[in-house]
């Protein structure tokens, strides 16, 4: 599903990378998704919210 089952080996040396590494390599990656999705959720709750005011404006007018 990830591509953590190919970062047992380092990039350029080869030389095998230690649990830790591959542990904080994993959570960098994670880290960096929650953070786009939150990114897009906020972009998409203010989009609803923009859509929301409109038509209460049109129900008012």
């Amino acid at each position: 599903m990830f591509p953590f089952n190919f970062d047992r080996y380092c990039e350029f040396g080869g030389e095998p990378l230690s649990r830790k590494d591959r542990l904080g390599r994993r959570l960098k990656f994670l880290k960096r998704m929650r953070d786009e999705l939150e990114t897009r959720l906020a972009g998409v709750s203010a989009a609803i919210t923009t859509i929301e005011r409109q038509l209460s404006e049109e129900d008012v007018a």
